[in-house]
């Protein structure tokens, strides 16, 4: 089990992250636009770095749903291999059997 306070920054992080992603998204397109002035290109590039640091999505960490562990993750069902592996040799997993020749 991860610890609860990097479990819960991660959570802010998404929070954060979804709460400014259409105004990172249009000042990130008035960046990249070369047919702007460079000084107007400028300002945003200021205003982007104005913005909170865990607004931006790559500080977002996948982590499993059950265990919040960082490692071994499984983006298909959100789960570690761990978890994955005791659920499916539970059975709890429809379709999913353990191998066996």
């Amino acid at each position: 089990m991860a610890k609860t306070s990097s479990i819960e920054r991660n959570k802010k992080v998404s929070r954060l992250s979804k709460r400014y992603a259409g105004k990172r998204a249009r000042l990130k397109a008035i960046v990249s636009n070369k047919s702007l002035p460079a000084e107007e290109r400028f300002a945003a590039q200021l205003k982007l770095a104005a913005l909170p640091r865990n607004s931006s999505p790559t500080r977002y960490r996948n982590r499993c749903e059950m265990t919040g562990r960082p490692r071994g993750f499984y983006r298909k069902v959100k789960m570690s291999r761990i978890s994955l592996r005791q659920l499916a040799g539970q059975g709890q997993i429809p379709g999913m059997v353990k191998s066996s020749w």
